[in-house]
């Protein structure tokens, strides 16, 4: 922990507790559009957390778990620094979509370029001057496209420390995820920082449970890392999963499932049905694996080929 922290030409001491807007582009009415990063520092050396949210723009429920943290003040190091950006996708937010204007995808933009699309310019500015400025991170998600995520750390558990900041946060699931060309977490992996993300719930919906946990865990991390003297203790045992499989609809038609986001599944168990809107045909979706559901799509329209289940399984 440096005694001051330079952020876009704005230095904070230590300490301190400022809001500094990154400046990024302008709307076509030239409203600007600014990117707020609230930097809070502790008195004491430690290490510095990046926690983020809004990476994509619907998906709100990040948003919220790093502004109710920011609005209850738990985000105040006793040592070290945080660095907290609730919402870095401003144009999806406002458009309440995914990505920006152009259509692109910022999470698969890094590490972005200054002249580039909209996209690889926000990736660019959190490459150039978020990213040298810390050590670990925690970026919140949420599941797109009327699918729900059930509370779930993903991380590299082949990564030492990815894994000692997962169990430290302890949520009901740790799962295996690799690094995806492209986006904000290997980008910062390749800079030798660990990021962590959170994933729970829908885009365009609050899922209560979920950002309590997602709260909680944040405050476990930082108790771990030395940022700070206590945290809840963890109400759930955490299950590790090693892999996992998507349930793809064999048939177009109306979805019924008969399990629950956070159910375990046995192997031949029905999950569901998928019945035409005449009154003429069901069909039985079986599992083909033991293990535990941790993605459910919410929407009852499927067509043929789209993804109804997430399942995390253990390798055999």
């Amino acid at each position: 922990m440096t005694d001051v922290v330079e952020i876009g030409g704005n230095k904070v001491g230590k300490g301190e507790d400022r809001l500094i807007h990154l400046s990024i582009a302008r709307l076509p009415t030239y409203t600007n559009i600014d990117l707020p990063v609230r930097v809070i520092r502790g008195n004491r050396k430690g290490p510095v957390l990046l926690v983020t949210g809004g990476l994509h723009g619907d998906e709100i429920n990040g948003i919220e778990i790093v502004r109710r943290m920011l609005h209850k003040k738990m985000l105040q190091p006793e040592a070290g620094t945080i660095i907290a950006i609730p919402l870095m996708n401003i144009y999806g937010f406002i458009q309440n979509v995914r990505g920006v204007p152009d259509g692109k995808d910022i999470n698969r933009s890094f590490p972005g370029i200054k002249g580039g699309s909209l996209a690889m310019l926000v990736a660019w500015t959190m490459m150039n001057e978020i990213i040298p400025k810390i050590d670990y991170g925690i970026d919140f998600h949420t599941g797109g496209a009327s699918r729900t995520n059930f509370p779930q750390i993903r991380c590299v558990l082949t990564n030492e420390k990815n894994v000692e900041l997962a169990n430290a946060f302890a949520p009901p699931v740790i799962l295996h995820s690799g690094l995806i060309e492209k986006s904000f977490r290997k980008a910062a992996y390749k800079k030798g920082k660990h990021i962590l993300v959170y994933e729970t719930g829908e885009s365009l919906r609050l899922d209560e449970k979920g950002i309590e946990i997602g709260i909680n865990g944040t405050m476990r991390v930082m108790k771990h890392l030395g940022m700070r003297s206590d945290a809840p203790v963890a109400p759930h045992k955490t299950e590790t999963y090693e892999k996992s499989s998507w349930v793809r609809a064999r048939y177009a038609g109306i979805f019924k499932p008969k399990v629950e986001s956070g159910d375990k599944v046995e192997v031949r168990q029905m999950l569901g049905s998928i019945t035409d809107p005449f009154g003429n045909e069901s069909f039985r979706i079986v599992s083909k694996h033991e293990g535990r559901v941790i993605g459910l799509n919410n929407n009852p329209v499927v067509h043929k080929g789209d993804a109804i289940f997430h399942i995390a399984v253990q390798s055999n």
